[in-house]
């Protein structure tokens, strides 16, 4: 059994140096926040997946959990169901999914090092040794190497789409810091339609994530049915 959750935090609530905290986009931060949700079991192992609300003028969060996400601070407002999604073979979906698209290169001294995709794509085309104009538009560049990162993991994930579908929305740097640790990574938010291939498969991704980076935000589809 697991939950979808809208997490949303009361600003009133909440003293003005953690909203601070919670305000600065740092997802780690957010998501030792939400971690609080689950605090009734210290020993459990992350459980939920989680993605910012970007429409909403606020700090909203949607929540993938397979306990029930339990306000114990008085801060947060959340609004829970139980999450069993009907999936059929053939049935198309629309969703919305933020993911870390990375690839893994063994570099000069032979360790495997991941390379966002769109980095990645650039140093192949030799993107800086191209005259200005002759450059592809960094979007561009974001939906052609993002649509095939997610088209090569997504019969893994159950599910297929054609290109012409998909749309790429964004593709963002960003800054975090983790245990001490200062970490950069990327982003890229799609959103299209797709066939569901594998029911089995698909509903475990809608569940389990998608992609590395499910610590900063990323990982969690949302879907809907057309």
């Amino acid at each position: 059994m697991s939950y979808f959750s809208r997490v949303t935090l009361n600003a009133s609530r909440v003293e003005p140096e953690q909203l601070t905290t919670l305000a600065c986009s740092d997802s780690y931060k957010e998501h030792q926040a939400l971690w609080r949700l689950f605090a009734s079991d210290p020993n459990a192992e992350r459980d939920f997946l989680f993605r910012r609300d970007e429409l909403y003028h606020g700090l909203r969060y949607f929540v993938v959990s397979q306990r029930e996400p339990l306000d114990q601070d008085g801060i947060w407002s959340v609004e829970s169901k139980f999450y069993n999604p009907q999936l059929e073979t053939g049935q198309q979906l629309a969703f919305s999914l933020r993911v870390n698209p990375v690839v893994t290169r063994k570099g000069e001294d032979g360790k495997s090092k991941r390379h966002d995709v769109v980095m990645d794509l650039k140093r192949k085309d030799s993107y800086q040794k191209k005259p200005k104009p002759e450059r592809d538009a960094v979007m561009e560049i974001a939906k052609k190497a993002g649509v095939a990162w997610l088209e090569r993991r997504a019969i893994k994930y159950g599910f297929s789409f054609n290109d012409e579908s998909v749309q790429v929305e964004g593709y963002h740097k960003h800054r975090s810091h983790k245990r001490g640790t200062k970490i950069s990574y990327s982003t890229i938010d799609f959103s299209g339609l797709l066939r569901v291939d594998d029911p089995g498969l698909f509903g475990r991704a809608l569940q389990n994530g998608i992609g590395p980076a499910k610590a900063f935000g990323c990982g969690l589809m949302l879907v809907r049915r057309i």
